[in-house]
């Protein structure tokens, strides 16, 4: 009866997995790599916001303005500085609104130059000035423009520029028969310059580059007070024939269209040159 009350114990039942349930789930098990050749989870995408509500607090951004090309620049410099231009031009004129003779002599002193200077023809030609000893208002002030410069130190430093541009042999022919012109002003009503005129033209047009001839042309132009001015065409044509007749004259053609004073010369340097040699002889 004691067997009968006696306490029964649980009893545990334990699985044993057979031989083909665990080739079973190592089959569906997925494969995994080693730890070193694992490739790491990519990084979590930010949270994504509207852009409409990020910038909703700031008003519109005006436009990007594009540069302006060197046109504009120029354009907008040159307006900015005709004040100045205008200015400077005041310093020297006169009661004719105009820069007379005196106010040239002054403006000269300020830029360190004298009146009869090759680049004060050569600012004259820029300033497209009609009279020798004179600027007007429109010409002064175009003609700064032109050069691009409204003072007196930004005239100075065009110097250089305004030099190396007349050493280009077509600038240099069309600022040669430009100064004709603005020498014949001098004598109202002439159609040819003076003799003396045109020589002191000569000296300063050339005063960069002279040419061998030269001398020896003022020599004839001086030695024949029959020769009272220079006609246009034969001031043209001395440039062609600095460039194309050789020193000793031998080269020059009378049957081409030269002009009668130049063949005279011509003759008059053939005489003097029979003459030296008889005499050696």
């Amino acid at each position: 009866m004691g067997q009968c009350f006696r306490k029964q114990e649980p009893t545990t039942t334990y699985y044993k997995p057979t031989r083909a349930t665990v080739d079973a789930s190592i089959a569906k098990a997925p494969i995994q790599p080693p730890l070193h050749l694992r490739t790491p989870p990519p990084p979590a995408r930010p949270t994504q916001m509207s852009t409409s509500r990020i910038f909703s607090q700031y008003s519109k951004l005006p436009p990007i303005r594009k540069p302006h090309n060197n046109n504009d620049t120029k354009r907008l410099s040159l307006e900015c500085s005709e004040g100045q231009v205008t200015a400077l031009f005041d310093l020297y004129k006169n009661d004719e609104d105009c820069i007379d003779e005196e106010g040239i002599v002054k403006f000269c002193n300020d830029l360190g130059v004298k009146p009869d200077d090759f680049i004060v023809l050569v600012l004259a030609w820029k300033f497209n000035a009609e009279l020798m000893g004179r600027f007007t208002r429109a010409e002064f002030i175009s003609g700064c423009k032109a050069i691009q410069a409204h003072s007196i130190k930004w005239i100075q430093s065009k110097f250089p520029l305004l030099l190396a541009e007349v050493q280009n042999r077509q600038t240099f022919k069309e600022f040669y028969r430009w100064s004709y012109k603005f020498c014949l002003t001098v004598e109202p009503g002439q159609r040819t310059l003076s003799t003396e005129v045109a020589i002191q033209m000569w000296t300063i047009v050339f005063s960069q580059r002279e040419p061998p001839i030269l001398p020896r042309w003022f020599r004839f132009l001086e030695r024949h007070e029959s020769i009272r001015g220079i006609p246009k065409d034969t001031w043209d044509m001395f440039l062609p024939f600095t460039e194309q007749v050789r020193l000793d004259l031998t080269n020059y053609d009378e049957s081409e269209a030269w002009p009668s004073l130049l063949d005279d010369f011509v003759e008059y340097e053939s005489d003097l040159h029979n003459q030296n040699v008889q005499m050696q002889e």
